[in-house]
């Protein structure tokens, strides 16, 4: 059984001079980039989520949801941090393209052949997801708990994970939900030791 890297939405509109810019978001991209060259390295699956919204969608306060417009598909905001390192081995998967849905799980989101997240884990054999990104709150927190659903043992990149925090404590309390749920907290320091040991 394999262990996996979510890397949760690090787009340009959750960065810093984005539509819906999370502080400090882009802080999460080096770290991000060791995560990636360590499961690089040993040859574990990457996956990279994003939003993909059409421009008319629940989602978006002018239709009634939360949210300004944000990460539309094929857009500058969509597109994932210019910094980040993606290999070519990732695998990209988009959700949030339903107009109707809010989808900030990584777990609805689908590859360019409409392949479900979970399908995917499962063809590679995934037991273990290590998952960073943006944001803590919200779709990082939706990931984790359903990883967590699922039976995957997971384990939260908290070195390489940014907050909105409309409330001032949501991002705190994400991560004692996520813990109390059975996610256990990782750095990269933490990893590398890990593996060196074996």
């Amino acid at each position: 059984m394999s262990k996996a890297l979510l890397i949760v939405d690090v787009q340009n509109d959750f960065c810093p001079g984005g539509a819906l810019a999370v502080p400090k978001g882009d802080k999460v991209v080096p770290v991000l980039n060791q995560y990636i060259r360590l499961f690089k390295k040993n040859k574990y699956p990457i996956f990279a989520s994003r939003d993909w919204h059409p421009r008319k969608t629940f989602h978006f306060k002018e239709f009634g949801g939360l949210w300004p417009p944000h990460c539309i598909q094929k857009t500058r905001g969509a597109r994932f941090h210019p910094r980040l390192k993606l290999p070519p081995m990732a695998v990209v998967i988009s959700k949030g393209a339903d107009e109707k849905g809010e989808s900030y799980s990584a777990f609805l989101a689908k590859d360019s052949r409409k392949n479900v997240f979970m399908d995917l884990l499962i063809q590679k054999r995934v037991s273990e997801l290590y998952v960073g990104g943006l944001a803590t709150d919200y779709c990082v927190k939706s990931s984790v708990l359903d990883a967590l659903k699922f039976g995957f043992k997971t384990y939260l990149l908290t070195d390489a994970i940014q907050g909105v925090n409309l409330k001032k404590n949501d991002s705190k309390d994400a991560i004692a939900r996520m813990v109390r749920h059975g996610a256990r907290k990782m750095t990269i320091k933490k990893l590398k030791a890990q593996l060196i040991k074996g």
